[in-house]
């Protein structure tokens, strides 16, 4: 990580050295738990219909939460996410600003490597995001 030096650092370029610093792509997995207010309530993995609330899509992954690990992500998106990346242990690949719901990518690009975020709540349903570069 790069560290500006205050001495060094004119306003003027304060905002350019902080851009440069900043990813432009990152890669994370994730467990989404869809709901009946999602905008597509469907889920990828059953293809059943979802009926449960928003609030209980909350809950259930403040739950999962509680023994969730970087280590055992993959597993747990296999067994519950709704989104079609389950396949692949919730891994969404790379991507960039822009890409993703806005609520979804400022939560990713917040994480670093190899942390879990807190539920995350995006058009398509409530996630749990898990960075892994």
């Amino acid at each position: 990580t790069l560290h500006p030096n205050p001495d060094f650092l004119s306003l003027e370029n304060a905002a350019s050295f902080f851009a440069m610093s900043a990813p432009d792509q990152v890669r994370c997995r994730h467990i989404i738990c869809k709901h009946n207010k999602s905008r597509n309530p469907v889920s990828r993995r059953t293809g059943q219909p979802i009926t449960i609330s928003e609030e209980a899509a909350i809950e259930e992954l403040k739950k999962i939460k509680e023994t969730l690990t970087a280590a055992n992500f993959a597993e747990v998106a296999e067994q519950r996410s709704d989104c079609s990346s389950f396949a692949k242990g919730g891994d969404l690949g790379f991507f960039g600003r822009g890409e993703m719901d806005g609520n979804f990518e400022a939560a990713a690009f917040k994480l670093n490597v190899g942390e879990i975020s807190d539920v995350v709540l995006s058009s398509s349903g409530a996630h749990l995001i898990l960075r892994i570069a």
